[in-house]
């Protein structure tokens, strides 16, 4: 199921919360690519793209875009001071090398044990995973954004991927629009809850097994 602007604007402040000072951080296309916005001006951190960009800032205001400056997903965006331009095969050779602290991904299914499938749609053409699969099995934490259910209704953390896999056992944690869990030694742990959802309205929609975090926090 989709989710409307604001929806995605808490799931991006959430997932900001984990960006620390100095990180070199990856963002994926869509819900990750908000993700500056919600940083205070002046943050000292990195955003790399595969596309080349080393220091992405906040998307620019209408009318401010560079229209030779966007990210991996196409879409305009700023550059801090100090910022550069690399080609691709840099861009990658810095994911491969682990140089990434950090990579903030879109996903269609994650496992409980935190295999990642973001890349295929069935029914759908597509041009491929992308820097996928360097960023989910290089980066030092993995971050999935995503709606907690799929377009039919159904869980989109599982027991076991049914999608073809970008990754194995790669993702730390998921922020849906209902909850937010860890994966912590082949754990998945729920330790958030979004307002207004409930305990149970978790249990009812989340196919995976997973264990309750002694103090589960409920969040705006």
């Amino acid at each position: 199921m989709g989710m409307g602007n604001g929806v995605k604007d808490k799931l991006a402040k959430r997932a900001a919360m984990e960006v620390k000072e100095h990180m070199i951080v990856n963002l994926g296309i869509g819900i990750p690519s908000l993700v500056p916005n919600h940083l205070s001006p002046g943050f000292p951190v990195i955003f790399q793209s595969e596309n080349g960009i080393i220091g992405i800032g906040p998307a620019p205001g209408k009318g401010c875009e560079d229209e030779n400056l966007c990210n991996a997903g196409g879409f305009p965006v700023s550059l801090v001071k100090g910022g550069s331009y690399t080609d691709s095969s840099i861009a990658f050779a810095m994911i491969r090398r682990g140089k990434v602290d950090l990579t903030i991904l879109g996903s269609l299914q994650v496992s409980e044990k935190g295999d990642l499938a973001n890349w295929i749609i069935p029914g759908k053409k597509v041009p491929g995973m992308g820097g996928a699969t360097e960023l989910a099995s290089k980066a030092e934490k993995v971050i999935v954004l995503m709606t907690h259910l799929d377009k039919k209704g159904g869980s989109k953390i599982v027991r076991e991927c049914t999608l073809p896999l970008t990754a194995r056992a790669c993702v730390s944690m998921i922020i849906t629009d209902r909850a937010v869990f860890t994966i912590e030694d082949g754990r998945l742990i729920l330790r958030e809850i979004f307002n207004p959802y409930t305990l149970q309205d978790i249990e009812e929609t989340t196919e995976a097994s997973y264990f309750l975090s002694p103090a589960i926090k409920y969040i705006d």
